[in-house]
């Protein structure tokens, strides 16, 4: 039985696993990293406990009961009848913790999921923390998520004791029924003294294994809790055809999009990240296959989300939002880079192949070449099985950013989606990133949203957003002219440029 469950339990994982990176990363970051963590971690381990420890143990007390039970009802079947009136109470007491464990369980679960978020955020954050002085605010946040987390765990220990307690009844009631019966019976001299007492001593054994077998409903509703965060995972609906199982969008050809159709159609789209408070309104948007389009506007004016909302991140509230000629949803074909990258822990060579594993050496440098990176990528100590990432050779932003458009140049999607990709390089590597963004999304449609305006000068078409809406739309030079908003916001960034 331990062996079957340790076979499940493994499919279960590795299924686990593999829906959670298919999910809408909308899903994941409302959530947090440290819930998948505790459900793949803290869930896995007390099935685990359960699976090679309960389900053996009760076997045991099951066997032990049945033989029990016989040998009372051979010594007299009234020892056996007047034994079972422990079993209504039993039975009432596992119906009334089961009713109040369940959700008890499902609750802790959800705490130490909230625990080991506060605490990975603030270990990932930690230099940001030290440099604020925010050591204090943080340590007293993961405290008090701890502390939620224990009285939770204190609220199932009373809950377990009082259910023994209730056992404690039972086991009092059923041993006070055989021994009046033995008294009864011997009296009337039905019985020995002996046999009376060894139907006695007989219920007195079964004790343990009932308490260990209906103890075990305590290890079971824990474990069905975090079964049913694990299910509740692996249950989601798979990748869509559009994306490998790693939510990778699909290259040109796969996937149902055209290959030689990169538009993309943006209508009526409107959305809320809480129900009242829209961001977007009524966007329409047409880009056609192979143009650069910038998104330009204020903090706040929507770039992002809408950024967001074609790469399939966020689903719209209301609109549509279609990809290529066959008119694919939100995310297909599409590739997303954003500002904040990760460098996987691994060799540089195995970072780039996380898109496209078949890649050869040579494909993995033509495209570090085509975004400014095969020369630093030669010089790491090893070239490109040098290790990097975390515990390996630490790359610099400009590097790191280098690395996720070499990714997107060999994930070859048919749009790309750049959301303050060149953020990070700071002044002194701005033109060279935006020189290996732009080799990056040659040749593809793409959606910049620009921190810079040198990078929506340079592009095709100009949508200028404000306060969720689309309000100029047109070339550098037209929308200059016009003297607009985009010109307001050029005339600020050229005086500062030149202050």
């Amino acid at each position: 039985m331990a062996r079957a469950g340790e076979g499940v339990l493994a499919a279960l994982r590795e299924r686990f696993v593999e829906r959670a990176l298919a999910l809408p990363l909308e899903r994941v970051e409302r959530a947090g990293s440290g819930d998948l963590t505790s459900r793949v971690t803290n869930d896995v381990s007390v099935i685990t406990t359960v699976v090679r420890e309960a389900v053996p143990a009760l076997a045991r007390s099951l066997l032990s009961i049945v033989l029990t039970l016989v040998a009372m009802a051979i010594l007299d079947w009234r020892f056996l009848v007047v034994a079972l009136l422990a079993v209504p109470i039993q039975a009432h007491t596992v119906r009334w913790y089961a009713r109040r464990a369940v959700p008890l369980y499902a609750a802790q679960r959800v705490a130490v999921g909230a625990q080991q978020q506060e605490l990975l955020g603030t270990v990932g954050g930690a230099a940001t923390v030290r440099a604020f002085r925010l050591e204090d605010e943080h340590a007293e946040r993961v405290a008090a998520r701890s502390l939620t987390a224990v009285e939770l765990m204190l609220r199932g220990a009373r809950l377990v004791t009082r259910f023994y307690s209730r056992l404690n009844l039972a086991e009092f009631v059923g041993l006070s029924a055989v021994l009046a019966t033995g008294f009864w019976l011997v009296r009337g001299g039905s019985v020995s003294i002996g046999t009376a007492s060894a139907a006695a001593l007989y219920f007195h054994n079964l004790f343990t294994p009932i308490n260990v077998a209906l103890g075990l409903v305590d290890d079971a509703q824990s474990a069905l809790a975090g079964l049913t965060r694990l299910v509740g995972v692996a249950d989601a609906a798979p990748p869509s055809p559009g994306r490998d199982a790693a939510g990778h969008a699909g290259r040109r050809g796969e996937g149902g999009c055209d290959e030689s159709d990169g538009s993309v159609l943006v209508s009526g789209v409107g959305y809320a990240y809480r129900p009242g408070r829209p961001v977007l309104h009524d966007v329409d948007l047409h880009i056609a296959g192979g143009e650069k389009v910038a998104l330009v506007g204020a903090s706040g004016a929507g770039k992002t989300t809408l950024a967001r909302l074609v790469a399939g991140v966020h689903r719209p509230d209301r609109g549509r939002i279609a990809v290529g000629a066959d008119g694919a949803g939100p995310g297909r074909g599409v590739a997303l880079v954003t500002q904040e990258v990760h460098v996987f822990a691994g060799t540089l060579a195995d970072d780039l192949r996380l898109v496209r594993p078949e890649a050869t050496g040579a494909e993995l440098r033509d495209a570090l070449a085509r975004v400014g990176a095969l020369e630093w990528a030669l010089a790491l100590p090893q070239g490109l099985d040098t290790v990097v990432g975390d515990g390996g050779h630490r790359l610099t932003a400009a590097q790191a950013q280098q690395l996720a458009l070499a990714r997107l140049v060999l994930a070859d999607p048919p749009v790309a989606v750049l959301d303050e990709a060149t953020a990070e390089a700071g002044s002194a590597g701005a033109r060279a990133l935006e020189a290996s963004a732009a080799a990056a999304v040659e040749g593809r449609t793409a959606l910049v949203v620009a921190h810079r305006l040198t990078q929506a000068a340079a592009a095709d078409r100009i949508v200028v957003l404000d306060g969720g809406r689309v309000v100029e739309t047109g070339t550098h030079g037209e929308l200059v002219r016009a003297g607009g908003r985009y010109a307001e916001l050029w005339r600020a960034w050229s005086d500062g440029r030149d202050g």
